[in-house]
């Protein structure tokens, strides 16, 4: 007499499907909060060296990371 219960690998359910999608889901929202929670020391002091912004708005700025964008695009 076989048992009804195999000892084979069983077919994927709906059920394992949603609780692995939960899982996934609520590890994913776990790694995008937590760089925000625990934050850094040296985090404060690099954004208290950036200049203040204007008061008008713009904001533009020929930066290091600007100057080399140009020589690239103009190659």
């Amino acid at each position: 007499m076989q048992d009804s219960q195999s000892a084979g690998p069983r077919p994927a359910s709906r059920r394992g499907f949603f609780f692995g999608a939960a899982t996934v889901g609520a590890a994913a929202a776990a790694v995008t909060v937590l760089p925000k929670v625990v934050e850094a020391p040296g985090a404060a002091t690099a954004a208290s060296a950036l200049p203040p912004a204007p008061e008008k708005g713009g904001g533009y700025s020929l930066s290091e990371h600007v100057k080399r964008y140009y020589k690239t695009a103009s190659a």
